[in-house]
């Protein structure tokens, strides 16, 4: 009809309205700089307001309400192991009951105080494996002293930090227990505050722990339970030197829980120096490949590797594109854009406000392609 894109009748000629980039404003961000991890922008206003609406989930995550008691059957796969029961209904109230075959090969000798070696694949049940025992030991009733954390929870990267303090939070909640996250590109200082009222779980990345040691906002003297996930990660990531500084500042006589997927490029020199008398549990072979996936490989020509790209991710479900470089998944997500499939790029250089954004809209189903260098995927 002649008007400009984002018009109404009766707005002021220059105002845009629905801009998805102008909503982070108030986080001190220039709007511009959020443009190139945003789908296009739409064209008519009835548009905006779908995306706007559509955005706006992105930064939503639900969590349900546990309440009211729930029955405990006589069969419960938990309960049997000798997990505390407040953890027990809790798990039950979501329809937990059957644990994996890595919780129930570790979680009798974690609870019985010994040191564990645990060998699986990512997927395989590992943070309840460490964290039910972990958490039924330390629900004793001890308070945890001021930037004293009673248990250390060392992860490489901030999305697995995220995730295993999302999955231990509501079993900490009905324990009475405290928990904190810190991790790189997260605010210090509600890390700080957390730390100084005390905390008994602390889930860290190594990097963030290493700088708030140094900073003394943080001291490992009362640390009974240190647990090392995904340590061949922090291998391939460089993290080792940072690992093993900390490790040397956790008392020697607390108990040590180590989940790898293999004993390669120095985490087997972990094992032999920070673990004593380790049982070993091991659900799976660590050599084997994938099982439940097909691989393909298709040899094109460049010049139609965008067409075929946007072809595979345009199919139905979601799909992860692999990249090497930031640089890369920038340009292969605006690229798919371009071609009219809703995509966005995820890696170290985006903001975590970003990647939360991101990977929340993957997970509900709202964003359907996500372009992730490995590291970054991890």
């Amino acid at each position: 009809d002649g008007r400009p894109p984002f018009r109404r009748e009766g707005d002021a000629p220059a105002r845009r309205v629905a801009d998805p980039v102008r909503r982070d404003r108030h986080e001190g961000r220039r709007a511009d700089e959020r443009r190139h991890d945003l789908p296009e922008q739409p064209r008519t206003f009835e548009e905006a307001e779908a995306e706007r609406a559509q955005a706006d989930t992105w930064v939503k995550y639900e969590s349900k309400k546990a309440t009211g008691p729930t029955d405990v059957t006589e069969d419960n796969g938990f309960a049997a192991l000798g997990v505390d029961a407040r953890l027990v209904e809790r798990l039950a109230r979501d329809g937990i009951s059957a644990p994996f075959p890595i919780q129930t090969a570790t979680i009798p000798d974690a609870l019985a105080g010994r040191d564990v070696l645990g060998r699986g694949q990512t997927g395989s049940g590992k943070t309840l494996a460490f964290g039910l025992p972990t958490i039924t030991r330390l629900a004793d009733g001890t308070r945890p002293a001021s930037k004293r954390p009673r248990c250390l929870i060392m992860v490489p990267t901030r999305e697995l930090a995220m995730q295993v303090s999302d999955a231990l939070e509501p079993l900490v909640h009905v324990t009475g227990l405290r928990h904190k996250l810190v991790a790189g590109g997260l605010s210090y200082d509600p890390q700080v505050r957390a730390l100084a009222k005390g905390i008994d779980i602390l889930v860290a990345t190594p990097g963030r722990l290493a700088d708030l040691i140094e900073r003394g906002a943080v001291e490992m003297d009362d640390v009974q339970v240190t647990i090392l996930d995904e340590a061949d990660h922090m291998a391939d990531m460089g993290f080792l030197p940072e690992v093993t500084a900390i490790l040397d500042k956790v008392p020697s006589g607390g108990q040590r829980l180590l989940f790898s997927a293999t004993l390669d490029k120095g985490v087997d020199a972990l094992v032999d120096r920070y673990l004593t008398d380790p049982v070993t549990h091991s659900t799976e072979d660590v050599t084997a490949s994938v099982t439940t996936m097909s691989h393909h490989i298709m040899l094109i020509d460049p010049n139609n590797k965008k067409q075929l790209t946007a072809e595979l991710a345009a199919r139905d479900g979601r799909t992860v594109v692999f990249v090497r470089t930031q640089l890369g998944a920038d340009r292969i997500a605006r690229e798919l854009r371009e071609k009219g499939v809703l995509a966005a790029a995820i890696h170290g250089g985006l903001s975590q406000n970003l990647r939360n954004r991101a990977l929340g809209a993957f997970r509900d189903g709202s964003l359907p392609v996500l372009v992730a260098t490995d590291v970054a995927a991890r």
